[in-house]
């Protein structure tokens, strides 16, 4: 193998390269060891650049992919990617956007939508990119076309700050001296969908730079779902003698339609219908980075970043008006009580069969919110003879400016509100966060097989509310301020060239977001993601994972070795921030004592004569490990609980510990298949499937479909099981090489028709079996509502490339 010169080195210091790169960083007695083990893998374990260790001394099974990965899968977006090929994870598809899913992974979430409880950090270049108001990922906003690497980071990693619970997702982008060429794809098929990617690379002497575009739009298989993405990506890196800089910059500009959830009875009629409209988000955003990498000796290295970002997100949701209920226009009028002939008198008959009043239906929600985000970080590694070790301190800080207005207005037999009355503004805040940090790791070679790494962040972190719109208290003025010392343990033992055998722990914390503290009053529910109220304090989670595991490969078994992996894990959440709803589209977030996500993972994976194949189980078992009261008026057991109906309460639940988590499904099984059948064609196969989950409002587990009596002798019908069935989904695809740098390339999604849901909650249903809005909320029914995945659909594409 040909050692690559220092400079070519630098050029690429975080991607998976040959032994040579971990000779630099590797203890001098381990040399010659590892150097006979020909091909060593390395990863990044920290934020920054400058601190790559070889996989077989990471404690925890770190998952790395590659651009060439992501081309050859063919995915919309990032995370359809992560849910078809990461052992682990899986996707809830709550918003009914390829763009806007929830992402789980061991039972932790990265999603866009305020309200879901957030555990996994992400991080591009180094720069966090959760969202400061509620920790959110806007995953419309990340170019999948310029990532070169993915990284997916297991456990309570305090190296990578807040919001690091259930791992970190870190993202590398591509450079001009490592991708020179460009490419140009176009795609089009099902849901009028339709793409144009283009990107280019190259150099000039010590000067590299990278583009890449991406426009994307569709129509969408519901009703009323079109979307629009645009992305810009560009990096310029400047290398000097001892050392290289990246300036970056990241523009996306989106327009995206989430349809959410529907009733059961809705999507039996009609699988593409939408229970209320619009649900409209646009986010618009820049992000502007400058990073470096400084060879101070050869053992000694100084990485830096500082960034910029800004984010404007305006969203639109016609929803059904919460207040209707038990408000004057509800089922309560009688024609007698209105002048004979009057237009009241009129009306209150022709409603519903005098009812009430076809008034005040719905609402638009429309909220508005600027959030600028920098910071910057300074980390120093060393590498001596028996430690690698790294220091760094990092300063982020954020302002938002929200505010929410909402508009009464009439449901139409569309299921879209009309608007009837004046723009109302119900909220306007200023959130700030402030995180200080410092942190360290070591990494120490106890033999040249075992080696330990130790490593520990302390966060300061200030959350500061000021609420512009009401100046006196009780309002949304608060100033909280959370402290943290996370430490982690980790040892490797190497017993030989096939067999790693891991072990750790690590605990991290997340801090209360703007949005969590400004919606914590069960006295005054908040319509996410728009209305908020006086903001009690929250404790901070606090997050501490057990990690046991072996991986190892079998030489000349199936063809090339054999590469396999089987850990077990533990973490448990210490109070835990969970959004409880009290409607379909309001609730409050609150502090309920311990969460546990447990499970195991077994993964083979090999290459056999073109053929590249992986084969995952996963086991999660995430449940309450603390009993509580909480909303749930759509359970049947409500008020059923001599705990909870003590103070009168008929629309409390109580949770148990040990009851499941919902959203989150106990198995999951993913295969992958690769075949270069000939030098031009590669066929490729993703097969997911899943076990049943709970539905959100089933809590408690014991929501049963039926007529449920309570404590106080009232009856009600409630309908749905309150669960979402597992299912099973294969997906094809395929490119051929027509020569000339010309590739056609396809896919076909849900290759059998299956139809499946991705999430659900309990929830009422105000529409009659024809659409139409019902006045009396007497007749509502109480329903499971799902989030259908979507049908067949195939897709045809044509790739050129040039110069690479």
């Amino acid at each position: 193998m040909k050692t690559p010169s220092p400079r070519r080195l630098r050029a690429a210091p975080l991607t998976p390269i040959a032994a040579a790169l971990a000779t630099l960083f590797a203890p001098a007695p381990l040399l010659a060891q590892e150097l006979a083990l020909g091909a060593v893998e390395v990863v990044a374990v920290a934020p920054l650049p400058g601190l790559d260790l070889p996989r077989e001394q990471v404690p925890s099974n770190v998952q790395t992919v590659t651009s060439a990965a992501l081309r050859a899968k063919q995915s919309v977006a990032l995370p359809d990617f992560l849910g078809d090929r990461l052992p682990g994870v899986n996707i809830n598809e709550i918003q009914g956007n390829p763009f806007q899913p929830d992402v789980n992974y061991r039972g932790f979430a990265a999603s866009p939508l305020l309200g879901t409880p957030q555990g996994l950090s992400v991080y591009l270049d180094g720069v966090r990119v959760n969202e400061p108001f509620g920790d959110t990922v806007n995953w419309d906003l990340i170019p999948q076309m310029a990532l070169d690497t993915v990284t997916l980071l297991p456990g309570s990693n305090p190296l990578y700050g807040l919001n690091t619970l259930g791992g970190a997702l870190a993202l590398r982008t591509k450079n001009g001296f490592d991708h020179p060429g460009g490419e140009a794809q176009v795609l089009w098929g099902s849901f009028q969908r339709r793409s144009l990617e283009v990107e280019h690379g190259g150099s000039h002497g010590d000067t590299g730079y990278y583009v890449a575009a991406n426009l994307f739009k569709e129509e969408g298989w519901r009703d009323r779902s079109p979307s629009e993405v645009r992305q810009f990506f560009g990096k310029l890196t400047q290398r000097i003698d001892s050392g290289e800089i990246d300036l970056t910059l990241l523009r996306a500009d989106t327009d995206l339609t989430g349809n959410g959830l529907a009733p059961e009875s809705m999507l039996d009629q009609r699988r593409r219908a939408v229970f209320t409209h619009p649900d409209n988000t646009r986010n618009d955003m820049t992000m502007v980075a400058l990073s470096g990498r400084y060879w101070l000796d050869d053992r000694n290295t100084l990485s830096a970043s500082i960034y910029h970002r800004e984010t404007r997100t305006r969203t639109l949701n016609g929803d059904a008006n919460d207040d209707f209920e038990e408000g004057p226009n509800d089922g309560d009028c009688d024609p007698a009580d209105f002048a004979s002939g009057s237009p009241e008198e009129a009306q209150c008959a022709a409603a519903n069969g005098a009812g009430g009043f076809n008034a005040e239906t719905g609402a638009n929600n429309r909220t508005r919110n600027i959030q600028r985000a920098r910071g910057v970080a300074l980390q120093w590694s060393h590498t001596a003879d028996t430690h690698q070790l790294a220091v760094g301190v990092s300063h982020d800080r954020s302002k938002n400016r929200f505010s929410q207005t909402s508009q009464l207005g009439l449901l139409d037999a569309s299921r879209g509100v009309v608007p009837t009355d004046d723009v109302e503004l119900e909220n306007s805040l200023d959130g700030e966060t402030r995180t200080s940090s410092i942190y360290l790791t070591d990494t120490y070679a106890l033999t040249p097989a075992l080696h330990l790494t130790a490593s520990a962040r302390y966060n300061h972190t200030r959350v500061i509310n000021h609420d512009r719109l009401d100046p006196t208290p009780p309002n949304l003025d608060g100033d909280f301020t959370y402290r943290k010392l996370n430490p982690a343990l980790g040892l490797t033992w190497q017993a030989s060239e096939q067999l790693t055998v891991y072990g750790g722990y690590s605990q991290g914390n997340r801090a209360p977001s703007p949005i969590e503290l400004g919606c914590a009053d069960p006295e005054n529910p908040c319509t996410l993601p728009n209305a908020l109220a006086a903001d009690p304090f929250l404790k901070q989670v606090v997050t501490r994972t057990l990690e046991l595991g072996v991986r190892g490969t079998v030489p000349g078994l199936l063809g090339d070795s054999l590469r396999w992996n089987a850990g077990l894990y533990r973490s448990v959440n210490h109070d835990d921030i969970l959004f409880v709803g009290t409607s379909t589209s309001a609730g409050y977030f609150t502090n309920f004592g311990r969460t546990r996500r447990q499970g195991a993972e077994l993964g083979l994976a090999g290459k056999h004569r073109g053929l590249d194949w992986a084969l995952n189980y996963n086991y999660v078992d995430a449940s309450f490990q603390s009993s509580a009261c909480i909303l749930a008026e759509n359970n049947s057991s409500r008020g059923q609980s001599a705990e909870c109906t003590a103070d009168g309460q008929d629309d409390e639940i109580l949770v148990k510990k040990g009851d499941t988590l919902p959203g989150i499904p106990r198995h999951s099984l993913k295969l992958m298949l690769s075949w270069q059948a000939t030098e031009a064609l590669r066929v490729g196969a993703d097969f997911v499937a899943f076990s049943s989950q709970y539905a959100r409002g089933n809590e408690n587990n014991r929501h049963r479909s039926g007529d449920a009596t309570d404590a106080f002798g009232e009856t009600r019908t409630f309908e749905g099981s309150g669960k979402i069935a597992g299912y099973g989904v294969l997906n094809l695809n395929a490119d051929y090489k027509l020569g000339g740098g010309w590739t056609l390339f396809g896919r076909v999604n849900n290759v059998f028709d299956r139809k499946y849901a991705t999430g659900g909650a309990l929830a009422e249903n105000p529409f009659d079996a024809g659409g139409a809005f019902q006045t009396n909320s007497g007749d509502w029914a109480r329903e499971t509502f799902y989030a259908p995945g979507a049908p067949r659909a195939g897709w045809i594409g044509l790739r050129y490339r040039w110069g690479a």
